[in-house]
């Protein structure tokens, strides 16, 4: 039997690189591969998870977290004695530890390096980290990336063109909580509603969507779920320009729960202004129920890959409100339009974005990449 392991990141799940390992190995699993995951503990646990008689997480201890890095020696150690138990590495970037440990395995088997994004925010981690990225682009046999757009504009990986490759994320589709729906519109009645939720973090531009209701009638309303270090300057934001009834900050939105915002809004906006943002998972999510997506054209990301502009909505600058603003009034007062987007969104997800159809191309990427090694043999 094939075996892999996904190696990288850590345990709880925090973010979406860790949610994609985890969909991974599940998926994987479901299909009847063994594939085992590698990482970090984030909570202190170190126990393996067992989730079938082939698959398993194992959870290594964290020393430290340190430049948004586990550091965690155990990693290296594991993987040394485990790591020719497996046919294939699946490692998932950026995460130096997991880089560090590959490095140090000996492993000689095949190794798939999932960039899920550049190293942007930490600079000084980058100028450390570089020799190893380095090498870790040349030990790969395959590098993919999240969209096409990515790993083509990458500055790391423009030697490294002839072995590049995308896999689209892919999630299950959200189920529609009737109930909860109705609940929510009842409490904006009349109301126009626009969704985003996510970190209040500089790189989401909150800033930006929050400023475009000045320009969108009373209408509208605006809800934006999660929470992070921007909320007091968020809310400050609307207090100063008063949105008070107009722009709400929801909070921590629980995942049972999160569906039904997103099936209840009009139009789900994302207004991110970084290539941080490589690919927004919460877009399918929306695009999953039907709803028309607005989203930011972020150099070098992948985000208005994954919005389809004119089939699942609409494009538009980043750091430009009043376009936002137009964008909302276009799909929202535009039944027809609104309608013909609405299709779009669903049609493109069921089309590209569901898990099924994302593990069968894993397998597939997976099956060419082994057999091609057998026939070099």
């Amino acid at each position: 039997m094939t075996r892999i392991l996904q190696l990288g990141k850590f345990y709880p799940i925090h973010g979406g690189v860790e949610k994609v390992m985890m969909i991974f190995t599940e998926g994987l699993d479901e299909r009847g591969y063994s594939c085992d995951m590698l990482c970090a503990s984030h909570d202190g646990e170190v126990d393996d998870i067992v989730l079938s008689e082939r698959s398993r997480i194992m959870r290594t201890n964290t020393l430290v977290k340190a430049a948004a890095t586990m550091i965690s020696p155990e990693m290296i150690f594991r993987l040394r004695r485990i790591c020719h138990r497996y046919d294939l590495i699946h490692i998932h970037h950026p995460d130096p530890m997991a880089t560090l440990a590959l490095w140090l395995s000996g492993y000689k088997g095949k190794v798939v390096l999932h960039w899920h994004s550049d190293i942007l925010k930490q600079k000084f981690l980058l100028k450390l980290f570089m020799p190893l990225q380095k090498w870790l682009i040349r030990r790969a046999d395959l590098i993919l990336g999240t969209t096409p757009v990515y790993v083509k504009e990458s500055p790391f990986l423009q030697h490294a063109q002839h072995k590049t490759g995308f896999l689209p994320i892919g999630v299950d589709p959200h189920p529609w909580l009737a109930d909860e729906i109705e609940t929510i519109r009842e409490r904006y009645a009349g109301k126009k509603i626009i969704f985003n939720v996510g970190r209040l973090v500089p790189y989401k531009g909150y800033h930006h969507l929050i400023d475009s209701m000045r320009l969108l009638s009373e209408d509208y309303v605006l809800l934006i779920g999660g929470d992070g270090p921007l909320r007091g300057e968020l809310e400050e934001q609307i207090k100063r320009l008063g949105l008070q009834d107009r722009v709400e900050l929801l909070g921590f939105i629980p995942g049972k729960l999160k569906p039904a915002y997103f099936a209840a809004c009009d139009v789900f906006c994302l207004s991110s202004i970084l290539k941080t943002e490589a690919y927004a998972i919460v877009l399918i999510e929306a695009m999953s129920l039907a709803r028309p997506v607005i989203a930011t054209k972020i150099p070098e990301s992948g985000v208005s890959w994954v919005n389809a502009d004119g089939v699942s909505g609409i494009n538009v600058p980043i750091e430009d409100s009043a376009a936002m603003a137009e964008a909302i009034r276009t799909i929202c007062e535009n039944p027809e339009l609104w309608e013909k987007y609405s299709r779009g969104a669903r049609a493109r997800f069921y089309d590209v974005f569901t898990k099924d159809e994302m593990i069968n191309n894993l397998i597939e990427i997976y099956t060419d990449l082994l057999n091609n090694s057998k026939e070099r043999k």
